[in-house]
């Protein structure tokens, strides 16, 4: 899982690269990442990061969440995490979640209540919190069944 995780966060970049060169392979891995982020993310270029003059497969807040979600990946395939014990797992989980949806929460609320977008840097950011925090509360659910 942790590694499905990483995988992901690493085909965002390689897809976009990907859809610059002409080859047929490349071009087929790029079709598929980009139509699988299509499902899952709205996509505006206005609200992606472009890498090699392409639009990235999924917007900058999804950026932000997978890159966090990899993040907290390699956090806990490194050993460095600490263990939360099974009994403490759901309330320590929402605690925790809820805490690292506020920053996304509030910039969702100043952009709705403004009119004016936060830059991608700032979505991304937000993302990047939730998206560790949400990772690191699977990855020690599926650890605290072991």
């Amino acid at each position: 899982m942790a590694g499905a995780a990483v995988l992901w966060a690493a085909m965002l970049p390689g897809a976009t690269y990907a859809a610059t060169v002409s080859s047929g392979p490349a071009q087929l891995f790029a079709v598929a990442v980009y139509g699988l982020g299509s499902v899952i993310c709205h996509q505006r270029a206005d609200r992606s990061f472009h890498l090699f003059v392409e639009q990235l497969p999924v917007c900058a807040r999804c950026t932000g969440l997978y890159a966090g979600a990899a993040l907290a990946a390699v956090w806990h395939l490194s050993g460095a995490r600490r263990a939360m014990p099974a009994a403490d797992l759901t309330p320590a989980a929402r605690r925790l979640l809820t805490v690292a949806a506020l920053p996304l929460a509030a910039s969702i609320a100043y952009e709705w209540g403004t009119g004016d977008v936060p830059s991608n840097l700032v979505r991304a950011a937000t993302g990047v919190i939730l998206g560790a925090a949400a990772a690191y509360v699977i990855l020690a659910a599926v650890e605290s069944t072991r």
